[in-house]
């Protein structure tokens, strides 16, 4: 079976008045090391939602989840892995096109392997256009982006599964169909049951990015996901805290569905589509989760403006997804 993409090749341009997107600029982004087992660890960002990375090792070779934004958020990670292991580093796999995940591959050494989704790949041939997508969320960093001069594509794909051995430990590769993006591959550790998602999965509260069409394909690929790892216990997501992973999935399907339900119902009424934005229910119209409100205590920066800039965010977030879906709904009207 290969997966094929049901949404457009291109993502989204169009934003909604006044939307501001996440803050991935560089500029102050450090990782604290979360270990798992010996020689699993998330390399989580100490300032969300700036972008979170893996390190995974086994006895004969180690594997990083994500290249980071530019060449020094490459270096830096490397750096750190090793600090964490004397395993050299021979995999690189990119969860997600983004160039916030894959700017960075260009500064692996040319024997490390990276390895992503077929479609992914397809998505990373425009490297200007993707540096002017991104620059909206440099927040006055865009002169970071003057470093990136090459984007280096995966040097291995694959379709729907791929299986990696490490020597003695095995990380699973799945591409459950489109997502945030058309080509999502979600990093699996059987042995510790976590995985890492990119942007395909968030812990659960956080709003999803609908970038590249509709919430029908990604319901899609949830339920395929839910159904194919039933035993996965926690997600690192690529941006802010990790967390319970089926209470995510299960959480992100209820989002998409009420959202797909009640934009439908506004666009069957006539509605327009800043009506529909005023109608459709917003999660984030007063406070986050108490669980999220949790895990965010787990970072350097204070709780309040950590949860605050979360709540915003996931507010703009929202409107994005509604306009998104609304626009889904006009093309094939």
């Amino acid at each position: 079976m290969t997966t094929t993409s049901a949404i457009p090749d291109r993502e989204l341009s169009e934003r909604p008045e006044g939307y501001q997107g996440p803050n991935l600029s560089p500029v102050g982004l450090e990782h604290r090391a979360h270990r798992f087992d010996d020689g699993v660890f998330a390399l989580m960002a100490t300032l969300p939602p700036k972008d979170n990375n893996g390190l995974i090792v086994g006895g004969d070779a180690a594997l990083i989840v994500d290249a980071g934004i530019t060449p020094a958020i490459s270096a830096q990670i490397q750096a750190q892995a090793a600090m964490l292991t004397d395993r050299p580093v021979r995999y690189l796999v990119n969860t997600t096109y983004h160039g916030d995940h894959t700017f960075g591959n260009a500064a692996f050494p040319d024997e490390v392997v990276v390895i992503s989704s077929r479609l992914n790949k397809e998505n990373m041939s425009d490297l200007d256009n993707e540096k002017r997508q991104r620059t909206g969320n440099m927040y006055g960093s865009e002169a970071e982006f003057d470093a990136v001069t090459r984007w280096r594509t995966p040097d291995v794909v694959f379709d729907d599964f791929a299986e990696i051995d490490l020597g003695g430990r095995v990380v699973q590769l799945w591409q459950f169909g489109p997502g945030n993006g058309p080509g999502d591959t979600v990093v699996y550790v059987p042995d510790t049951r976590t995985a890492w998602t990119g942007n395909y999965v968030c812990h659960a509260g956080i709003a999803p990015m609908l970038l590249q069409g509709g919430p029908e394909p990604y319901l899609a690929s949830l339920r395929k996901l839910r159904e194919t790892l039933p035993d996965m216990a926690i997600v690192v997501p690529g941006h802010g805290p990790m967390g319970d992973a089926l209470e995510a999935v299960d959480w992100l399907i209820g989002y998409l569905e009420r959202l797909r339900d009640e934009v439908t119902a506004a666009f069957a009424a006539g509605r327009t589509l800043e009506q529909a934005q005023a109608q459709v229910t917003n999660p984030w119209a007063e406070t986050l989760t108490p669980s999220l409100v949790a895990a965010l205590s787990d970072y350097a920066v204070p709780v309040e403006f950590a949860t605050q800039g979360l709540l915003t965010l996931c507010r703009n977030l929202h409107r994005l997804n509604v306009l998104a879906t609304y626009r889904s709904l006009s093309r094939y009207s």
